[in-house]
């Protein structure tokens, strides 16, 4: 499994540009752009320098993310879903970019819509989503967040959602901590039984031991360094045919107010032991 890194991990101190050179300094595969970062860089560089930096470099660009709130949209919320997907995908065919993520939409306290009407909504806009994707050879990579905050918070309700989709270039994202927020990793087979070839991104991070109701996002942390069972996930997403990298997604404020080179080779440090646990190939039994 390759070593890939998703932007949100510095994005307070860091940039687009700074970014790319610190893949390259520890030795990053992958790259998960930011849609934010990303204009951000376009004020003062081109999309021609992005193809220079990705021909000239063994980092490549994996996935564009994340458009969030994609549920029960108003239309003008639906145009700005609408404008960041095409800007998104615009940039993916330029740069040889496969994915792009998408995430369900929040509520302040617990979502009201039924399980069907989440379903049926869901359905659709990964359709309309599809349908704008594809003319740009983008994939789209369906986030559910694990808190009950949000309307898609299981990995197996987001599963049957992207089969009812049955696209091609509809998938899914596997998050530790969004997976562990759900039911505490209860559930392992559901990542085991995602059909070949639907799972699409996996972000790898760890979180610190806090009751639900209270854990959140800020409380991500490098992979091995709290409670959740990051190798056990791993296994799990290999199992289910996975090849890509295993990309480090932490939006943690303490990591953000470090020098953002210290975060990237802390980073590179945690993650690689669970990429090395890739599984021996099986002994073929003989005939006899």
């Amino acid at each position: 499994m390759r070593l890939g890194y998703n932007e949100a991990t510095c994005m307070e101190n860091s940039s687009l540009e700074q970014d790319l050179i610190l893949c390259e300094k520890y030795g990053y595969d992958d790259i998960e752009l930011r849609i934010d970062m990303l204009e951000a860089y376009l004020q003062t560089h081109t999309v021609e320098d992005l193809q220079a930096f990705f021909s000239a470099s063994h980092v490549k660009p994996f996935s564009i993310n994340a458009i969030d709130y994609i549920n029960f949209t108003s239309p003008a919320q639906w145009e700005e879903v609408r404008r960041q997907a095409l800007f998104s995908c615009r940039v993916a065919r330029r740069i040889g970019c496969r994915y792009l993520i998408v995430c369900p939409s929040k509520a302040d306290t617990y979502f009201t819509k039924t399980e069907q009407e989440v379903f049926n909504d869901t359905v659709s806009v990964l359709c309309r989503l599809s349908d704008l994707a594809g003319p740009y050879g983008v994939s789209i990579a369906f986030e559910p967040v694990g808190d009950r905050r949000w309307c898609c918070n299981s990995l197996r309700f987001a599963t049957e959602i992207v089969n009812a989709v049955d696209r091609d270039n509809v998938g899914l994202t596997v998050d530790c901590i969004n997976f562990y927020m759900h039911d505490k990793c209860a559930d392992m087979a559901s990542i085991r039984n995602i059909p070949r070839g639907k799972l699409f991104i996996y972000h790898i991070n760890d979180c610190e031991d806090r009751p639900f109701g209270v854990l959140d996002h800020c409380h991500r942390i490098m992979p091995g360094k709290g409670c959740i069972p990051v190798a056990e996930i791993t296994e799990a997403v290999q199992s289910a045919g996975y090849d890509g990298p295993a990309c480090l997604e932490l939006f943690r404020p303490a990591y953000w107010a470090m020098e953002a080179d210290a975060v990237f080779r802390l980073g590179a440090c945690c993650t690689r032991p669970f990429l090395r646990q890739a599984r021996a190939p099986q002994k073929q039994k003989p005939n006899y």
